[in-house]
């Protein structure tokens, strides 16, 4: 690897911009896994993510001072074949979205806690061809999601629902690897879920002899699209900078809705479409070691129905090459969440102080 690619490596390893971002944004499928050279290419990497923000102010007053935010894990993994000169082509896995919360006491609904994970399993290809100083790439795959969700409400009760959809990605690049130079443009589609599954009762709350009793259950809910446009350049021996801007349909996403034999309830988003911007500027210290540093805002995604909040993220990342051909790379990141109030809900608005998060990456990288 010459020190330009070093370099680019080292702008893309570390923490993944919306590993803390509005809405439910988790990891990004490594699609750019597809641009690196070599036959074969093998990426993995996980992602910890601590937040913490406290109420404030809460319809259960046995809330405030506690955070509702649990600790969660982002996967990603990824490899490329390079079928022919011009076309490669990559499997994919990492959690796309999802969410971790749990509750010290109920809140005014009644839950103790909720939990969804988004797994994406996916392929892509590239076509590659050689355009004036550099390449044009033509990327294109397919997706599969499955949704997991979990609620536990005080009394007892329980919902469980799972359902799956898929999806499909498609992207131009250009690049003209003796400036590192490289921008592209991807495009992710949206899903939709009827997830099935099942509402647990005690069975004293509906008058049946037996512990529990289970009734069918529908989930209902819609995923959003999005678009990303990155860029990175060389602008001196050793120095890349690079940014990033995503858009992201989450006012697709107005409520969660759950139906079964003996109840119907709405979670209320109504969220506003997000925007995620990242900079940032990568340097090599030597030919086996690079490192990075960005920022990242992201204006959130609350109207008042909820405390989905802006983001800002600051996080440094570096590579090491070792003597096996590898790379390791990594990352840690703080996350500054303002404080925020609920409007729709009258004397029964939430809100929550200034928060943080922190976050960490590690992840290893090898080609043959």
């Amino acid at each position: 690897m010459n020190h330009k690619a070093l370099i680019v490596a080292v702008a893309l390893a570390g923490c993944a911009s919306n590993a803390y971002a509005g809405g439910f944004s988790w990891g990004v499928a490594d699609t750019d896994i597809l641009y690196e050279e070599g036959d074969i290419n093998m990426r993995s990497g996980v992602t910890f993510v601590r937040p913490n923000q406290k109420y404030s102010k809460n319809g259960n007053t046995d809330l405030v001072g506690t955070s509702q935010y649990e600790t969660y894990v982002i996967p990603s993994f990824a490899i490329k074949l390079r079928l022919t000169e011009g076309l490669s082509c990559a499997g994919t896995y990492t959690k796309p979205w999802g969410a971790e919360k749990k509750y010290d006491a109920p809140t005014v609904r009644g839950d103790l806690s909720e939990r969804f994970h988004v797994d994406e399993f996916g392929a892509t290809c590239a076509v590659k061809l050689s355009v004036g100083k550099g390449n044009v790439y033509f990327l294109g795959g397919m997706f599969i999601e499955q949704f997991d969700y979990e609620r536990e409400i005080f009394g007892g009760a329980n919902l469980t629902l799972e359902g799956q959809d898929t999806g499909y990605r498609v992207g131009v690049a250009y690049d003209i690897p003796e400036i590192a130079f490289r921008t592209q443009l991807k495009y992710r589609s949206g899903t939709s879920y009827g997830a099935d599954g099942t509402l647990s009762l005690p069975g004293g709350l509906v008058g049946a002899p037996v512990p529990f009793v289970d009734f069918a259950a529908k989930g209902e809910g819609s995923l959003p699209q999005s678009v990303q446009f990155d860029i990175q350049s060389g602008i001196a021996p050793g120095w890349l900078v690079f940014g990033t801007v995503q858009w992201t349909d989450w006012s697709v996403l107005k409520t969660l809705r759950v139906t079964s034999d003996i109840d119907k309830t709405a979670d209320q988003y109504n969220w506003r479409d997000g925007w995620t911007v990242t900079a940032g500027v990568a340097h090599e210290f030597s030919k086996d070691i690079a490192a990075n540093i960005s920022l990242t805002w992201d204006q959130g995604v609350s109207t008042g129905w909820d405390l989905t909040g802006e983001t800002w993220m600051l996080a440094v990342g570096g590579l090491a090459k070792d003597k096996f051909g590898g790379e390791l790379r990594g990352g840690v990141g703080a996350v500054y969440m303002p404080g925020l109030k609920e409007t729709k809900y009258g004397p029964a608005n939430a809100e929550v102080d200034d928060g943080w998060a922190f976050v960490a990456n590690v992840g290893y990288a090898i080609k043959w």
